[in-house]
């Protein structure tokens, strides 16, 4: 078949035209002009014979959201002030854009202000102050600059020694805050900038990402055994404070790290048997014994706490080893009840459970709550809670067979004789031995046995102002005295750049409810039930004042010092959890 020269220029109905499509003209005839199939008409084209509108001036023809010309726009809302606004925001702000966070998006007019932590601060300020920032506001690390090309420390590590400090911290008793702190501080001297750590009563683990496209790192420590060596605790102290403040390499603080693990305790272990038997005979005294009742007490706890050391190295948990340290106390108190001395039985008894009451515990437990770690917080409330349970246990056990013995034992009252007894030289003494004692079991360094003997001579002369002097109750007097046992104790610290616990654990021992929580076994043991709850009750609302009154009074202490970088943010800041809602 032969080509038609003009199939191209053909529409589909074989008709001659311009090709589809095409746009206005002026000039060619009707049949040139109309459309030449019903591909090539529009809806949107007009009609033959009408003519074409004229073309809009502007490609994007205004709205009706537009403002009219001539119409100044109306200023913004000014913008309310809140709580959980970012710092350095003002008032007249911009509305975000739509999927925008204040947080993450958006920067005010006037910018985020930088702070500055000097590092003349003690570091548990400086890093519990970042730790209370924004992960954007924090200031980055310092860049040490480097004459040659190597590279920084190894990240693993780090991370690695940032756990094992973090292990000795929290298995020594402190506080869930400054192990976070402290962990926080080692690798931010290390230049790990987007770094988080976590605290838990049994795991620590920290978490860094490099930058925003790359994989975090995570590395975790599980804590398996607590033991209380204050002394260890000051030294990892101050080997924190060498890696954030003076800049030590990670081979130094390895090193440091080493010698620290390697130290022995600087007590003996029957140096720690007689500082047990120092403490309830100190404690006996207190609740009216004499020379006789300080002998028998110290004799009843010094077999309890072999009994304990026997129970660990046989591997029985910490439960039974309560429960066996309890009852020779008792049974020496019951051979004082034998022999028809009551009181005095009472008062080696009493002598005996303030050996043994975890106050340490209790505390930490207390401030990990108020400062907003809640599961640490509870575990270690738990902790507390089977300990005392084990007490309990053992003293009833042997008030029970004691009951059955001496059956004239269920009509003895001694909580009037105790209330009687009022001798304040003599208990002053004996308060600050107690807390000697306590020194010397919670190992702890020499330099600071001395603060916190006359730290617990001081909760009690405040004490028994209170109670027995001017008549106020024994709770709120517990927790001021306690709460200027704290005050002292964070004072002392920071001035030493030290943890806080060798000067607050031993002072706040002669304030244990040792009395309270005898006199409920008691009741139990005789039958008297609703008294013997009350008794508990009281006892539990001792000791949450104790801890209560450290904590508050470790705030009030921190009230007076000048917070790193407070000035800069606008004030101190807490650690928001939750505000009830």
């Amino acid at each position: 078949m032969a080509s038609d020269p003009q199939r191209g220029q053909r529409g589909t109905n074989g008709t001659d035209g311009p090709k589809a499509g095409g746009g206005r003209t002026d000039q060619g005839s009707p049949e040139e002009r109309k459309p030449q199939s019903d591909e090539a008409h529009s809806a949107f084209t007009p009609p033959l014979g009408v003519p074409y509108p004229p073309l809009p001036e502007d490609e994007h023809p205004t709205s009706e959201f537009a403002l009219p010309s001539g119409l100044k726009p109306e200023a913004p809302p000014e913008h309310e002030g809140s709580a959980f606004a970012p710092p350095g925001s003002t008032t007249g702000q911009t509305p975000l854009p739509v999927g925008a966070t204040a947080m993450s998006a958006f920067t005010p007019p006037h910018g985020i202000p930088t702070i500055h932590l000097t590092k003349e601060a003690p570091w548990q300020d400086r890093m519990r102050t970042m730790l209370r920032m924004p992960i954007h506001e924090r200031p980055v690390p310092e860049r040490i600059e480097r004459a040659d090309e190597e590279a920084g420390p190894a990240i693993p590590r780090v991370l690695d020694l940032t756990l094992r400090i973090g292990e000795i911290l929290l298995a020594g008793g402190e506080g869930a805050e400054d192990v976070e702190a402290a962990m926080f501080g080692v690798a931010h001297a290390y230049g790990l900038e987007r770094v988080e750590p976590t605290v838990t009563f049994t795991l620590l683990s920290i978490s860094y990402q490099p930058s925003l496209v790359e994989d975090p790192v995570t590395a975790s420590r599980t804590v398996r055994r607590r033991g209380v060596d204050y002394n260890r605790l000051s030294a990892v102290f101050r080997l924190v404070d060498a890696i954030t403040s003076d800049g030590i390499t990670l081979e130094e603080a390895y090193r440091g790290l080493a010698e620290i693990r390697r130290n022995r305790h600087p007590y003996p272990s029957w140096g720690l048997t007689l500082a047990s038997g120092l403490l309830s005979g100190a404690a006996s005294m207190l609740v009216g014994g004499g020379a006789l009742v300080f002998f028998a007490a110290a004799v009843g706890s010094m077999l309890g706490d072999r009994l304990a050391w026997l129970a660990s190295g046989r591997g029985l948990p910490e439960f039974y080893q309560f429960v066996v340290a309890a009852m020779p106390p008792a049974a020496v108190g019951l051979a004082f009840g034998l022999a028809h001395s009551n009181v005095q039985a009472s008062a080696v008894i009493t002598g005996g459970l303030f050996a043994l009451i975890p106050g340490r515990a209790l505390v930490a437990g207390v401030q990990d709550g108020l400062t907003g770690y809640y599961i640490t917080a509870s575990a270690r409330l738990l902790e507390v809670g089977y300990l005392v349970v084990g007490i309990v246990v053992g003293v009833l056990s042997v008030l029970y067979v004691g009951l059955q013995l001496n059956p004239a034992l269920k009509h003895v009252n001694p909580e009037q004789a105790f209330k009687l007894y009022n001798q304040p030289p003599v208990q002053i003494m004996a308060s600050m031995l107690l807390a000697l004692a306590f020194c010397v079991l919670l190992q702890q360094e020499r330099h600071t046995v001395a603060f916190a003997t006359i730290n617990g001579g001081v909760a009690w002369v405040v004490y028994g102002a209170l109670a027995v002097t001017a008549g106020f109750n024994e709770v709120p007097s517990t927790a001021i005295a306690a709460g200027l046992v704290g005050l002292f104790g964070q004072l002392l610290s920071r001035y030493r750049y030290a943890s806080a616990l060798p000067y607050v654990t031993a002072a706040i021992g002669p304030l244990l409810p040792g009395s309270a929580t005898y006199f409920g076994l008691l009741n139990f043991a005789q039958g008297h039930l609703i008294d013997g709850f009350s008794s508990l009750i009281k006892a539990a609302s001792l000791a949450l004042a104790i801890a209560v009154g450290v904590n508050l009074g470790g705030e009030v202490a921190r009230l007076f010092l000048r917070a790193p970088g407070a000035e800069e943010a606008g004030g101190r800041r807490a650690a928001k959890r939750t505000r009830g809602f």
